[in-house]
């Protein structure tokens, strides 16, 4: 009876660490989607960069840890995606790229994942 309520407990605390990071995945969007925008201030394209970089340093930290639960070559994949969104993030902020497209797309094929 005990595992079966500690199993339980860690299969909710799955899921509520699946909700938060999707929480966070569709906070990142919407800025993203606002810095996008016409009309877009500077503030809302900061915002939007630093959020997303944040969110994907996080990840990228949990995702090398060895005590992650995921198979170590999704983990991988998942870092060099976050890694490459990263890049693509830095490139908007030096001005190298204007489109927050491939990115705001990216992100939304990884938290539609996470469902």
């Amino acid at each position: 009876m005990q595992n079966l309520q500690y199993a339980e407990m860690l299969e909710d605390d799955c899921i509520e660490a699946r909700e938060r990071e999707r929480m966070a995945f569709d906070r990142s969007i919407r800025l993203l989607e606002l810095a996008a925008s016409p009309g877009a201030s500077p503030t809302d394209v900061a915002r939007a960069i630093a959020f997303t970089n944040k969110l994907w340093t996080v990840l990228i930290e949990d995702l090398a840890s060895p005590s992650n639960g995921l198979p170590k070559e999704l983990r991988a994949k998942i870092v060099s995606i976050g890694i490459w969104i990263v890049r693509e993030i830095e490139k908007i902020r030096s001005s190298e790229q204007q489109s927050f497209t491939d990115v705001i797309q990216v992100s939304k094929a990884i938290r539609d994942g996470l469902l």
